[in-house]
């Protein structure tokens, strides 16, 4: 995964790899012209030649310090950039998996927790890139400072290379414990998150119970662990980063000490000495891994958690297209359906005749909006076929599934800037006379028309009830009218003038041959040609609502609900 955030990026990474190489060669070159600058300048009297050598090695130090401002200011514009391209690379790919996922989606994660994936996450990922190219200054330039001491002269590199185990059983202790914190810290963040998104999405019910004391203490119930994570990643930095700083000093100590040894046995020049210290100053600089290893470890670990999600397989889909003309004929063979644990459907079998209106009923809990969502292919059975005139859902092409097959939902959300857009949201576009048709069916578009701005009314600016919301859900499925319409409880919140209204536009004008209703009122279920009773994961009878009610268990299932 991040590979191909890389590979996107691959100009901008090959270029900021580059820029770090020369800012390395840069860094470990200054020392050495350094110290031949000082030597030249100490030997100056000794004539015009050595004065010109004094000259040419200052202009070649002030060249080399003028680079390393140039890179310097180069560096964080491609690093800047390279960050944002990649992080954008990994969202796109975290969002087109979990729309193609579908709503299985959010059977395994919260959308708090991905949300938190899909923002902070992707954004400490997306750092790994430009991290990994700044390898190169990170990594060759502390063995480069080595590898100089060692040519100046070799005591030089030996006194340094004493310390090098110590340094490298301080970062190794340090990125095992980093990454253990990171996960940890991570995992509690996006658990805070799902709760928060909850507490969102519950507010109105929260308010209304007075628990708003009890609703913070849980979700906020994850940040003691956070704190005790943050304030063990904090110790793990402070002490690698003060076991660095002791060591560091120490390694330089020692290599000046060796220098000045030289120096006074006439072994080492003046110049040496000094670019030695410099070179000893640049090959502790190993220390600094400790920064550089934490940010990697943050993004790896962020890019772990988006990992997960894209591990998620997305729905299959075949490239068979229903027969043309067809009825619309929907048949569920053997079907078993689970959640979690809990086998919802057991070897369910149904068939809803092409140009009919099924009513699917039963107590809650029976599994009738599961049922709805297989029928039209938004969940998979565990096992068991629905087809769709004949053909195999799973079998066929996307783009024809969700041409021929429309849904309405008991809380449809409005995608699109305008009531319009929204209402002609779907797999094809829409012609205003089309929307507005759709919306008169459902009965919004009286509501609508009494809006400032009517069918250009921002969505987010429209002040609307429960039941004009669903008349909006209702008109979208209209506007998109296929074989099969799927009505989980769409109409709900209506009354019952505007449902009978309704009611009548299904059958009439909203463009589905075959209609499948999810239905919590006996007089939904008594306008459909057909009632499924549902009842213990099977269907237990299929008949008009006029005859399954002579039947008293019938009745019995419709005990407490208003008419």
């Amino acid at each position: 995964m991040l590979l191909d955030a890389a590979r996107r990026n691959a100009s901008r990474v090959a270029a900021l790899a580059l820029l770090t190489l020369a800012q390395a060669a840069v860094l470990l070159v200054l020392p050495a012209t350094l110290g031949r600058a000082v030597d030249a300048l100490l030997s100056v009297d000794a004539g015009p030649e050595a004065a010109r050598a004094a000259t040419r090695w200052t202009l070649v130090c002030c060249g080399l310090i003028g680079a390393q401002v140039a890179f310097a200011a180069v560096e964080p514009v491609l690093v800047g950039s390279t960050d944002a391209r990649a992080t954008a690379r990994l969202r796109e790919r975290l969002v087109r998996r979990v729309l193609a996922v579908g709503p299985r989606a959010t059977d395994r994660f919260s959308r708090g927790d991905l949300v938190t994936r899909g923002t902070s996450n992707a954004a400490q990922a997306g750092t790994v890139p430009a991290a990994a190219a700044s390898a190169a200054t990170i990594m060759l330039t502390p063995l480069g400072g080595i590898v100089a001491l060692t040519l100046i002269d070799w005591r030089l590199g030996l006194a340094f290379a004493l310390g090098l185990p110590l340094l490298a059983t301080l970062l190794r202790a340090f990125t095992r414990s980093a990454a253990d914190c990171v996960a940890r810290y991570q995992t509690l963040q996006a658990d805070l998150a799902g709760r928060f998104v909850e507490a969102l999405a519950g507010a109105r019910t929260i308010a209304a119970a007075g628990t708003e004391d009890r609703e913070r203490a849980r979700v906020l119930a994850p940040l003691p662990g956070m704190s005790r994570q943050g304030h063990r990643m904090w110790r793990v930095n402070a002490r690698a980063t003060a076991q660095a700083a002791l060591l560091g000093p120490l390694l330089q100590l020692s290599v000046v000490a060796v220098a000045g040894l030289l120096l006074a046995a006439d072994q080492l020049s003046v110049g040496g000495m000094l670019a030695a210290a410099r070179y000893a100053v640049i090959a502790t600089g190993i220390g600094t891994f400790v920064g550089f290893l934490n940010r990697l470890v943050r993004g790896r670990g962020a890019a772990a958690r988006l990992a997960e999600v894209l591990r998620v397989p997305p729905v299959r889909h075949g490239v068979r297209t229903l027969p043309a003309p067809g009825p619309g004929r929907l048949e569920f063979r053997d079907v078993t359906a689970r959640r979690g644990d809990r086998t919802v459907l057991r070897g369910l079998d149904l068939v809803v005749p092409g140009g009919t209106t099924v009513a699917v009923v039963g107590r809650s809990g029976a599994g009738k909006s599961l049922l709805a969502e297989l029928a039209g292919r938004l969940a998979d059975p565990d096992s068991g076929e629905v087809t769709l005139d004949g053909v195999p859902l799973g079998a066929l092409d996307p783009a024809e599934l969700r041409r021929e097959v429309g849904y309405a939902f008991e809380r449809p959300v409005l995608l699109g800037e305008t009531l319009g857009e929204a209402i002609g949201y779907g797999p094809h576009p829409t012609t205003r006379k089309q929307i507005v048709a759709a919306a008169r069916s459902a009965s919004a578009d009286g509501f609508v028309r009494t809006l400032p701005d009517g069918y250009e009314t921002r969505c987010a600016d429209a002040p609307l009830s429960g039941g004009e919301l669903q008349r909006l859900g209702l008109a979208r499925a209209f506007a998109h009218g296929g074989r099969l319409l799927i009505l989980d409880d769409a109409t709900s919140s209506l009354d019952t003038v505007t449902e009978l209204r309704v009611g009548r536009a299904l059958l009439t004008d909203c463009g589905a041959r075959t209609r499948l209703i999810v239905a919590h009122r006996p007089a939904t279920a008594a306008r459909a040609d057909l009632v499924a009773w549902l009842d213990d994961g099977r269907i237990r009878a299929v008949g008009p609502h006029r005859v399954l009610w002579r039947r008293a268990d019938y009745r019995a299932a419709w005990d407490g609900v208003a008419a």
